[in-house]
Formats: structure tokens, C-alpha cells, sequence
């Protein structure tokens, strides 16, 4: 008789401990990826709303009143432009994306228009390179970004209307916002006259239903020397990490630059934030909940097998079986309990969190195959780990006294 056969015997003869043992690490498992699950998909939503949002950090003048986050560039006081390359050069853990940004109100054929400069992206990781650390820039791998981090999607002028910042402008180009293009019919390609200087329209950005529509975009170096404003911006926008902003990172940009005023999102990016800690914190839970409670169920079940099996344990060691066959026999039978517990356990949790994903968390969620590893892994090493002991003790039984015994 093999060691498959005698393990399927077994568990076949004695379904009550067998059920026992693999519901506990069912429903321990279950919550674990459960959570862990709507966790997942709940960070993916706040990053990528904040990414809809664009810059959640505003830097302003210090005697500026944020009364509208998308015209909070809309006031007479100035910045120095200085304040970029410091920015810059701090290399400040979790800023993705810097845009300093001058507005100039003008007129287009007797109509008002603000002219928006803007510094694209490439030129600031010039800035960025000053400080040693060359032209390569990591993508965002969630929090802890680098500075100005070189995002395919910012390559294409028309995530201006997104994102709030672009990879490239010439300073001899400028992008138009939907209602300003509508009212003048114009279009990409053709030419614009702005303060006795003629433009090349690079795009038209996608309606956004902000101020930004009637607006006209250039190069931030060219508008401040077409108004003779000097090198000043009235706004630098950040977009920065969300749990970096909430940890600290609007603290880092006060003190490096302590004559401004730094305005974030910092509420809901904090109790965004500190949800998904939260469930974290449950799966962890949940974790030490699986490893407490599967592995002392496992272990009280496995000294009451080795109880109630003496003499059939005396019995194989009579016939020759050795105290180390007895020991994997034990052994193989919990990784079996642990491996069918934690892939169970992974396809109810997935279950559950797809249902209740939506409900709790307002979040999609759909089944992350990863999860299935490390969900059948723990289960397998917690039964592996309370099982060690029972199976030693049986390994050690004297054939003898097991028979003297019944």
C-alpha cells in the first residue's frame, strides 16, 4: 500500500476532523484574499482618479486665496521661476510631474482670452539632471516615484487636458482649449497671432468642462517675454504619490520653498489613503487569524489522529515502516489539507470580493491570479508548521506499548 493510498484512506474514514481542519482554513483564507483582493483594486481607483485630476498639490504665492483648484492661477501675484529648479534639483520622493505656469490675460480679435505659459516636462529633467541624476527616469511604480517621471501618455499634447502638464513644447507652438478653437474656428496647423507674434496651433485639447476650455497654452519662456512679466510664474503645480502627500511630502515642499503657500488635496488623499491602510491592516489580520486559528484547529486535530491511530501507527512500525515514513505520511497528509483549504479558500475570497467589491468600496475588482500562490503557500506552510510536532510524536511511539495498550 502507497502513502497516496493510506492518506486517501484516511481521509476517507474520518471525514469529521477532515472537515473541521479544512474549514477553518477555508474561512481563513477566504477573508485574507477577500480583502486583500478590494484592497488591490481600491488603490488602482485612487490612483487613477488622481491621475484623472492631474496636480494635487498647488504652489502659490503665500498671499493667494484658493477659491477654485482649476483657476487657482487665476490672480496678479508672482513666484519666481527660481523655485522650479529647486524643485527640481531637491529630488523630492514621490513629485511625478512639475508645471509652473504664468497667465497673461490678452485679446484675440477683440475677444479676451488668459494665455496659459507652461514648461513642458523635458525641459524641467534637464533641470533635473543638473543634480547628477542623468536623462533616465523611472516610470511610476506606485508610491515612491521619482521626480518628473517620463510618462508615454504625457508625449501627446493632448494630455495637457488631463494630466495638467505635457512632455514637449516648441516655444514657437501653442495648444488651444475646445472653446477657444470652436469660437475662432480653428484648428492643429494653423497659425495665431498673440502680442504681435505669430504661433503654429500644435493640437486642440478634449473638452473638460474647466476654465481651461477658453484658454490658450504656450511655452512659459515666451509668454513671460512677450509681457515683460520676467522670470515669475503665478502657480507651479505637483503631482505627487498620494500617500506620499498624505505622508509628508506638502510638509518637505513648505520648508523647501518657505515663501510660498502649499495647497493640497490632503483630505481626501488622506482618508483614500488611510482606507486602503486600513484594509491592509485587515489582511494582515486576517493573516495572523489563519496562522492562529487553522494552525491550532490543524494541530489539535493532528494530536487527536495520532491518539486515535496508536495501533494502526504501531502496526506500520511492526511491518518495517520506518519513524521518518511515519513522519511524512503526517506531513503529507496537512500539505494536502493546506494546498485544497488555500485554493478553495482563494476562489471563495475572489467570489466575495468581485460581489462585494462594488458594494463597500465603490471599486471593480476582479480575481488576481497572484493571490492564488500566496493564499495555497501560507495554507500549506501553517499546516505544514502545526502538524511538525504530532507527527514527530507519532514517529516516536513504541510499537510495544501501542499493542499493550488496546
Amino acid at each position: 500500500m502507497t502513502m497516496s493510498t493510506m492518506i486517501w484512506k484516511e481521509l476517507k474514514e474520518r471525514p469529521t476532523a477532515l472537515i473541521a481542519s479544512l474549514l477553518a482554513i477555508i474561512l481563513s483564507v477566504t477573508a485574507l484574499v477577500a480583502i486583500r483582493n478590494v484592497t488591490i483594486f481600491s488603490e488602482q481607483e485612487v490612483a487613477g482618479k488622481l491621475d484623472e485630476l492631474g496636480a494635487n498639490v498647488l504652489i502659490l504665492p503665500q498671499g493667494v486665496t484658493l477659491q477654485d483648484y482649476y483657476a487657482a492661477d487665476m490672480h496678479q501675484e508672482t513666484i519666481p521661476e527660481e523655485h522650479v529648479a529647486e524643485l527640481a534639483l531637491a529630488g523630492l520622493t514621490g513629485v511625478e510631474a512639475i508645471t509652473p505656469k504664468l497667465c497673461v490675460p490678452t485679446k484675440v480679435d477683440d475677444q479676451d482670452v488668459i494665455l496659459t505659459g507652461i514648461l513642458p516636462q523635458s525641459e524641467i529633467q534637464k533641470m533635473n539632471a543638473w543634480s547628477g541624476g542623468g536623462m533616465l527616469f523611472k516610470k511610476h511604480e506606485g508610491c515612491k516615484a521619482k521626480i518628473n517621471v517620463a510618462d508615454e501618455n504625457q508625449d501627446s499634447p493632448e494630455a495637457l487636458a488631463e494630466r495638467r502638464s505635457l512632455q514637449h513644447l516648441n516655444k514657437s507652438e501653442v495648444i488651444l482649449g475646445s472653446d477657444f478653437a470652436a469660437a475662432n474656428n480653428l484648428k492643429a496647423g494653423d497659425s495665431l497671432d498673440l502680442l504681435g507674434e505669430s504661433f503654429n496651433v500644435l493640437t486642440v485639447l478634449p473638452a473638460t468642462g474647466t476654465v481651461d476650455d477658453s484658454r490658450v497654452f504656450a511655452h512659459l519662456h515666451t509668454v513671460q517675454r512677450l509681457s515683460s512679466a520676467g522670470p515669475v510664474v503665478n502657480i507651479i503645480e505637483v503631482m505627487g504619490c498620494c500617500e506620499d502627500v498624505a505622508n509628508g511630502l506638502v510638509g518637505d515642499l513648505s520648508e523647501l520653498l518657505p515663501g510660498t503657500k502649499v495647497v493640497t488635496i490632503a483630505n481626501v488623499v488622506e482618508t483614500q489613503v488611510s482606507i486602503n491602510r486600513m484594509m491592509t491592516n485587515l489582511s494582515y489580520l486576517f493573516l495572523a487569524i489563519l496562522i492562529a486559528v487553522g494552525g491550532a484547529s490543524m494541530a489539535s486535530a493532528s494530536f487527536a489522529n495520532v491518539i486515535e491511530r496508536r495501533r494502526e501507527i504501531g502496526t506500520l512500525m511492526a511491518l518495517g515502516a520506518t519513524p521518518r515514513f511515519v513522519t511524512r505520511l503526517f506531513l503529507a497528509k496537512a500539505a494536502l489539507l493546506g494546498l485544497a483549504g488555500g485554493i478553495c479558500g482563494y476562489i471563495l475570497g475572489s467570489v466575495i470580493a468581485v460581489f462585494l467589491g462594488p458594494a463597500f468600496a465603490d471599486v471593480t475588482v476582479v480575481p488576481v491570479p497572484g493571490l492564488a500562490l500566496v493564499a495555497a503557500t501560507v495554507a500549506v506552510l501553517v499546516t505544514l508548521a502545526a502538524s511538525y510536532f504530532p507527527a514527530r510524536q507519532a514517529s516516536r511511539l513504541d510499537p510495544c506499548l501501542c499493542f499493550k495498550e488496546v
